[in-house]
């Protein structure tokens, strides 16, 4: 089975929620939001089911505008399940550190 890391950009109002926020302390006004997930259906599959309501993030269903394959496609696709949540991880925190507003689990 193959897996996909997939990025996420949300409406910056998202920015607004106390929640996000907290998880957020270096987000800079202006540089945008994104929720990364990572799954085994491809991005596109996914983003649906998130807007859908499917075993979605609720800042996903709710905020999110589209995909962002200029920030993921390269790493895709990926041979397991821990690659792919290493994956997920390391670029929720290398967005963080540009002030970007991010949202990963």
């Amino acid at each position: 089975m193959k897996y996909y890391v997939y990025v996420i950009e949300l409406d910056s109002t998202v920015a607004d929620l106390r929640k996000f926020r907290l998880k957020n302390p270096k987000y800079i006004k202006g540089n945008g939001c994104v929720y990364i997930g990572q799954s085994s259906k491809k991005p596109e599959v996914r983003f649906e089911q998130h807007k859908e309501g499917y075993k979605s993030n609720k800042y996903a269903k709710y905020y999110g505008i589209k995909l962002r394959p200029d920030i993921y496609e390269k790493y895709n696709p990926i041979p397991n399940r821990k690659d792919a949540e290493d994956i997920e991880e390391y670029l929720g925190k290398r967005l963080r550190e540009k002030g970007v507003g991010v949202w990963f689990n």
